[in-house]
């Protein structure tokens, strides 16, 4: 699970997970939700701790702002504020946008990693 990173709004840098990386045929098939992060630096144990914890009902990372969940990607999204803060409207629209972004030119993300 590769996570991208940008900035929202003129300050918050972001990390977003997908939830999932599956392989359909030998193909990687695009998730269709997405954890969101605080973006504090490049700190391992971090990304680490973040992921093992992807599948769990509650996150417990205090850098954790919530989900956003491709209902009809191109039309109806959805975003569960489950974390310890909670992104703005505006912030999730871009969110939306950048990952929208992302999942049309797949080329962008690398899936296989570094």
């Amino acid at each position: 699970m590769i996570p991208i990173y940008f900035t929202v709004g003129n300050d918050r840098p972001v990390k977003v997970i997908p939830n999932t990386q599956a392989r359909v045929n030998g193909h990687q098939v695009i998730t269709y939700t997405y954890n969101i992060y605080n973006d504090g630096g490049f700190d391992v144990e971090e990304e680490d701790r973040q992921e093992s914890e992807l599948l769990l009902e509650k996150k417990l990372d205090p850098n954790y702002l919530g989900y956003i969940t491709f209902e009809e990607p191109g039309k109806l999204f959805t975003y569960t504020a489950d974390g310890r803060d909670e992104l703005t409207t505006e912030e999730i629209e871009e969110i939306i946008e950048s990952v929208s972004h992302y999942r049309d030119h797949p080329g962008l993300w690398n899936l296989e990693g570094n």
